[in-house]
């Protein structure tokens, strides 16, 4: 694992909901932290099927999750999210959706895109509201950056793209100069991704006077 990590765990208490579904649907539905340490390791086995592949790096409570999923049935989605209520919470929201293409994971998303996927083998990854480290000596922890853009460009399939969204004006202006400078990567600033649900996060934002800033940038292959 990196030294220098994009986040930080916080705690891993679970409410009476959570708990719930999490006894109901981790097993099926959870990959363990250690299967990817198994020499086989094939994520195609967790899903029961070969479909394209849309990762999404963290997906907090998976509102974004499940409706984005249940709008993509012929698609596999693998959900980075290192906070476990986070997880649980989302599992709740997959079943109450009907939603059974999602399959969940609480590793290093930057080292599980380098050592578990091969170029070109991701149709899309999702970046939303990816935390800010607003203060300038934790910039280093912000996962937008050079090196983590080229990795993207290297396994997104040619025209496979990248979604972002922040609602922190200097991550997104420091996101658009880091994409902009990654050869392997053409976009920019769009319109609000109409498929993309306006969650509580959001609106939290949003009620705070803060602009949502939407990025998409394609793989040049």
């Amino acid at each position: 694992m990196r030294e220098v990590l994009s986040y930080a765990r916080r705690g891993s208490r679970f409410t009476p909901g959570q708990q719930e579904a999490w006894d109901a649907h981790h097993d099926a539905w959870v990959v363990p932290d250690e299967a990817v340490d198994a020499p086989d390791f094939e994520l195609t086995r967790w899903f029961g099927r070969e479909a394209p592949v849309i990762v999404e790096v963290g997906s907090g409570v998976g509102e974004a999750t499940a409706a984005l999923a249940r709008l993509r049935p012929d698609h596999n989605v693998l959900a980075f999210e290192v906070w476990r209520p986070g997880v649980a919470t989302t599992l709740a929201l997959l079943d109450d959706a009907g939603v059974q293409n999602v399959r969940l994971i609480s590793i290093d998303a930057v080292w599980a895109l380098e050592n578990l996927f091969a170029p070109g083998s991701v149709e899309e990854l999702w970046t939303f509201f990816p935390d800010p480290w607003p203060k300038k000596r934790h910039h280093k922890r912000r996962l937008v950056s050079p090196a983590f853009a080229a990795l993207v460009a290297s396994r997104l399939r040619p025209g496979g793209v990248w979604r972002l969204a922040t609602d922190w004006e200097e991550y997104a202006e420091q996101m658009q100069a880091v994409l902009d400078a990654e050869q392997g990567l053409r976009g920019g600033p769009t319109d609000r991704w109409a498929d993309r649900p306006l969650t509580k996060f959001e609106r939290k934002g949003i009620a705070a006077g803060r602009t949502i800033v939407d990025l998409a940038y394609e793989a040049t292959g």
